[in-house]
């Protein structure tokens, strides 16, 4: 195997060695618009990897002919053109199920800490402020309704976890799924649940999902959790709910625009809301194996040899 791969973002260290100690594999890396145009000048560039911030549309793509492989250091590929490149032949890799333990943990900690309205309570002790914890008010989640849209891998494990904690669990998804909670509309999941949870790929017919329509369907005084991508949630529909009083809370580690344009963005500053940069995967353990399983599919699908399964993602009715 000879092959140049062309890296868009840094990976993990024991990934970077892995490439390194690879014989016959040339790194060459594009981390920014300067140094990528000049790695687009080495011909015979096999493979693309990227995490979440790269992007790879058409025109990169027309700008590398020899391309067989665009990897993403994750799972979602909102950020690759899945269908361009399924119809010029060129394989679409992730890292299947890579996050799905540390997204579900982010999400059951930011759905505590919204429902205990603990950062109040941990700011109030460091601020000197002991004797207001008269003036504290949280819930538990014990007997609440959690709603999950998308029961896939990460739904299905906070789903595990939320009923731990004597949560009772509805979903909605876009196929029926082999789990032992009542599968609804999404209406119906809205109107009946305490806590909703957003764990769905960003597509054309989830963008914009929850927006004012979706919003005004929830119980008053409900909390809205997203850990999946921040344009599912119409952001100026959300600050409004939050304003009426209609939501409850917000507790999210993405947004529509990231980093927000502003630091003084309303979202961000709500008391309503607990906002973290998109760390949900950035845990030593997941990160390192998001992009080890990244690199090591990537070689092997070059290499001639059989990837892990299901880690290549294309749209077989494109490539046929």
């Amino acid at each position: 195997m000879s092959a140049k791969i062309l890296l868009l973002e840094t990976l993990a260290e024991e990934a970077m060695e892995i490439l390194e100690s690879t014989e016959e594999v040339e790194v060459i890396m594009g981390l920014d618009e300067s140094s990528l145009q000049a790695a687009l000048k080495s011909n015979d560039i096999s493979a693309i990897i990227t995490r979440g911030k790269g992007q790879v549309r058409a025109p990169l793509m027309d700008q590398i002919p020899s391309l067989k492989i665009i990897a993403r250091a994750g799972v979602g590929l909102d950020n690759i053109d899945v269908n361009e490149a399924s119809k010029r032949g060129i394989k679409v890799v992730n890292a299947p199920n890579s996050n799905a333990n540390t997204i579900a943990e982010h999400t059951i900690s930011l759905m505590l800490n919204l429902q205990r309205n603990l950062f109040t309570a941990f700011t109030m002790v460091k601020e000197g402020r002991w004797n207001d914890r008269g003036k504290y008010v949280g819930d538990e989640l014990h007997g609440k309704t959690l709603g999950i849209l998308g029961m896939g891998n990460i739904g299905k494990k906070v789903a595990r976890i939320a009923e731990a904690f004597g949560m009772k669990i509805c979903y909605w998804s876009a196929f029926k799924e082999a789990v032992p909670y009542p599968n609804l509309s999404l209406q119906e999941v809205l109107e009946n649940s305490d806590v909703v949870s957003l764990h769905l790929p960003l597509t054309q017919d989830t963008e914009n999902l929850i927006n004012e329509n979706a919003l005004g369907q929830l119980k008053p005084g409900a909390l809205l959790i997203n850990t999946a991508r921040g344009k599912i949630i119409d952001q100026k529909a959300l600050l409004n709910a939050l304003d009426s009083g209609k939501l409850g809370g917000f507790a999210g580690d993405v947004l529509a625009v990231e980093p927000p344009e502003a630091d003084d963005d309303p979202l961000i500053k709500h008391p309503k809301t607990l906002i973290t940069a998109h760390v949900g995967s950035l845990t030593k353990t997941t990160y390192t194996q998001m992009c080890t399983m990244t690199v090591e599919n990537t070689l092997a699908i070059l290499s001639g040899r059989e990837p892990m399964e299901n880690c290549i993602f294309n749209r077989k009715e494109l490539t046929e």
